[in-house]
């Protein structure tokens, strides 16, 4: 279920090599790649006790390592941190200048600090000079500049400010600074007294400057209620003052929190900052029962003194039967949601008007609505809706795209029309568009005629580019028709700066220019520019120039009795092969949700894989995003059968053209391609050297009762019926139910060995779920490995917790492809 917590990105996997290995190094400097516990163990011991052959003595070796994996993980460590080196963009800005030939780009640029376990963020800047045929340039500033203790930046719609927000820790101010071109115009030190830290995740995030770039909205995470205190003499009326020695404070009640990276996240709230006073204002008016997010500013009110915020609510009440009840949110597009309008708390005082009445602007008939934008003239408000979601019960489904013509007035009113401008595709034809799987929008995605939005979206096993005609509802394709995905970046008037990549093809900065009139009609010419961002070794481009990347269509084997036309159609696999394919060891790699999906991105641990000469074999299975909305819901209630059956078929497929050898695959995933894995080695005990699950569901009878998801449990169990049965008091008939379709009730058919990683903090699949399946699998003989990431949620993907684990990986899959 990965991306019921994280994007299938970030989901497993890791390697092995049967060459290219380096000799044990004569120095300690290769030990500085190991996590903190690890070292500490190899240095602890003084260099005398080692042999004249540089070896470990027994007494001295690592906890899980032996004589046979030392120098495996030595070399495939140091090749491991040539990809870990390379950057990424995260995010990009473009202003047009006073010249209408040239503009300013910013690119937020992130890199990997293993030493410090975090991310290091950098901010680069170009001139584009955009001559007018088709060929453009990039004046590159000669260095970055790193932004250290930052959550995130975001520009003002001029591009000639900048909003630095630096959230502080524990008791510690968060810190808003506003900087123009040359120097710290503001500094705002937001005590916790007056909010919590801001939130910047892309889930509640909305961080929004008002046109005159006066004001900013923001989410941030409401001031902690107050606590019981207590004295020597019992509690106290009159509360503590912290700093009192005699006193402390109790916990008081507890409150739900929003699951899976929300800990002590309990209500994000609305919040607006006056730039030139530094006051900052709570929006009142809004209910308790709702969390705040994605906060936009709407066009001014006739009057010009009225100003609206347009935002999305989540209902805390929607757990069974209503009850209050926060379900884990990250990734769960299933949550109800709807878009209000609030006046903005900084109005004209002296007007005699209720500034703190809140209006729900997509009541009727929409059980979902989000990421807010307005169009260019005001005359549209733009969003997104899940409602296919929300309905059945899946945490991710084909999306649909919405209006709202806006008062001319400026005023928004409870009883406003909504119009579909793309619905949701059920069933496309070929190779037509398959629906919207878009996850947000630009702060300005516009082309100039004011009615055309330019979106990410998944395509099949690709991600594309998108541009849609809010008018007429037109959809055409902008990036071009390849096995490449493409990643909007920043659009530079009707221009667009986009990144393209394959799974062994590293991103590359590509500039996209429309050919012609915009609309269907349209072409797109791109061109790739020279950068110094996306960086990567001659080691590595040697490596990858060597393989080859082909999606392949696999056929759906029957029975078809009862199956949807969209379910009968082929799903995908992506195939990332090394010369004479069939020589070498294929790894099947199997992704999250399960509604999620491989698309054929770069991804550093996949170009790892291939690098280490392995076949990359990711499967598409029937229920995955981007294949239209019958076929993704022909999954839920058949989990562990079909999607199994659609993993086991697409290798037969592979294996029958004879691109791999069968005796030689081993499989990885994670959450519910963990879920997969440990059914695979169960239910086809002989076809797996090895494998490797990260944070599995192996239990669904244990997870009900312990994730932040149990309504996830009864849906994909027993289909879109399941959310009318879910309940947090499970009876007997559905938790054999779930154990029925559950990888523990083939747990004594295994034979497979396997290597399991898990996060100790995970609120999605606790760690108990894998354990379980650890110590059941032990009690019957079986080969097993784990290893606990302490501090790691769901995802596992602090940066020494990602680099260990892809290094355990590799040297698990040598080690058994060795034997």
């Amino acid at each position: 279920m990965a991306s019921v917590l994280s994007p299938s990105h970030s989901i497993i996997s890791h390697y092995s090599s049967l060459r290219h290995c380096c000799s044990f190094p004569r120095t300690f400097s290769f030990l500085r790649l190991f996590s903190k516990p690890l070292r500490a163990s190899l240095i602890s011991s003084p260099i005398s006790t080692m042999g004249s052959s540089d070896t470990l003595s027994e007494k001295d070796m690592p906890l899980g390592l032996d004589a046979s994996t030392v120098e495996e993980y030595s070399s495939q460590s140091k090749l491991l941190l040539e990809f870990t080196k390379m950057p990424t963009v995260d995010k990009a800005w473009a202003f047009k200048s006073d010249n209408d030939n040239t503009s300013k780009a910013m690119f937020l640029v992130s890199q990997t600090n293993l030493l410090a376990n975090k991310r290091r963020k950098s901010i680069l800047s170009t001139h584009i000079s955009n001559s007018g045929d088709q060929t453009v340039e990039f004046q590159w500033s000669p260095f970055p500049i790193e932004i250290t203790g930052v959550s995130t930046v975001v520009p003002s719609p001029s591009g000639l400010k900048l909003l630095v927000v630096r959230n502080g820790e524990s008791e510690s101010p968060t810190k808003l600074e506003i900087w123009n071109q040359c120097q710290v115009e503001k500094e705002i030190n937001v005590p916790q007294s007056v909010h919590g830290s801001i939130y910047t995740d892309a889930w509640f995030e909305g961080i929004s400057w008002n046109k005159e770039e006066t004001l900013i909205a923001y989410v941030a995470e409401e001031p902690p209620l107050p606590k019981p205190s207590f004295t020597g003499s019992g509690f106290s009326k009159k509360g503590s003052n912290e700093k009192d020695s005699d006193s402390w404070k109790g916990q008081g009640d507890w409150e739900e929190e929003w699951g899976e990276t929300y800990f002590k996240k309990r209500r994000p709230t609305l919040f607006v900052v006056d730039i030139s006073s530094g006051e900052i204002r709570a929006v009142e008016g809004i209910s308790r029962t709702l969390s705040t997010g994605q906060v936009v500013w709407a066009p001014h009110s006739s009057n010009g003194t009225t100003s609206y915020l347009v935002f999305v609510g989540w209902s805390s009440e929607n757990g069974f039967q209503k009850t209050p009840r926060k379900l884990g949110i990250k990734y769960c597009y299933n949550r109800p949601c709807s878009l209000y309008a609030i006046p903005s708390p900084f109005q004209n005082e002296s007007k005699n008007e209720d500034i703190s009445t809140v209006m729900e602007l997509t009541r009727h008939g929409l059980s979902s609505a989000f990421f807010p934008v307005f169009s260019p003239d005001g005359n549209y408000l733009v969003f997104l809706s899940a409602k296919s979601a929300v309905d059945s019960g899946a945490h991710g489904a084909t999306c649909s795209l919405h209006k709202i013509e806006w008062p001319s007035d400026g005023v928004p009113k409870p009883e406003l029309t909504i119009s579909d401008v793309v619905p949701v595709v059920m069933c496309p034809n070929e190779e037509s568009f398959p629906g919207l799987y878009c996850s947000g929008f630009l702060s300005n995605p516009w082309l100039s005629d004011g009615s055309t939005i330019v979106v990410s979206s998944v395509w099949r096993s690709r991600d594309a580019i998108l541009s849609i005609n809010i008018l007429s509802g037109e959809v055409s394709q902008v990036s071009p028709d390849s096995d490449y995905s493409w990643d909007l970046l920043s659009l530079d008037g009707d221009n667009i700066i986009a990144v393209s990549s394959c799974i062994i093809d590293p991103p590359k900065v590509k500039y996209g220019h429309c050919t012609a009139k915009l609309g269907q009609s349209s072409r797109w010419t791109w061109v790739e520019v020279s950068n110094p961002l996306l960086t990567c070794s001659d080691k590595i481009k040697s490596f990858l120039s060597e393989r080859n990347i082909n999606i392949l269509k696999v056929p759906v084997t029957g029975p078809f009795d009862g199956l949807s036309s969209g379910a009968k159609n082929p799903y995908e696999a992506i195939f990332a092969s090394c010369e004479e394919s069939a020589s070498h060891p294929t790894i099947l790699v199997l992704h999250g949700g399960p509604h999620s999906v491989f698309t054929s991105s770069y991804y550093k641990s996949y170009a790892f894989l291939s690098s280490l000469g392995f076949n990359i074999l990711m499967v598409n299975y029937r229920g995955s995003l981007g294949f239209g909305e019958e076929a993704l819901q022909s999954l839920p209630g058949n989990i562990g059968s079909q999607d199994v059956n659609d993993v086991l078929a697409a290798l037969d497929y592979v294996i029958e053209k004879g691109l791999i050898d069968a005796n030689k695959v081993v499989v990885v995933g994670g959450s519910h391609g963990g879920f997969l894995t440990t059914h695979l080695i169960g239910q086809a005990p002989d076809r797996f050297v090895a494998a490797v699950a990260r944070n599995p569901v192996c239990n669904l009878s244990l997870m009900v009762g312990t994730t932040d998801i149990p309504d996830w449990v009864y849906f994909e169990s027993c289909g879109k019926e399941g959310k009318n049965y879910f309940s947090e008091s499970p009876s007997v008939e559905y938790l054999s139910l779930f154990y029925q379709k559950s990888p523990i009730s083939h747990l004594s058919k295994v034979k497979t060995p396997v290597l399991f990683l898990l996060g100790a903090q995970d609120l999605r699949v606790p760690m108990s779920n894998g354990l379980q399946y650890v110590r059941a699998l032990r009690e019957r003989g079986g080969e097993v490995k784990v290893i606990v990431f302490p501090d790691d949620v769901h995802g596992i993907d602090r940066p020494q917790s990602d680099f260990e684990g892809f290094l355990n990986v590799g040297v698990w899959f040598k080690k058994h492809f060795k034997k």
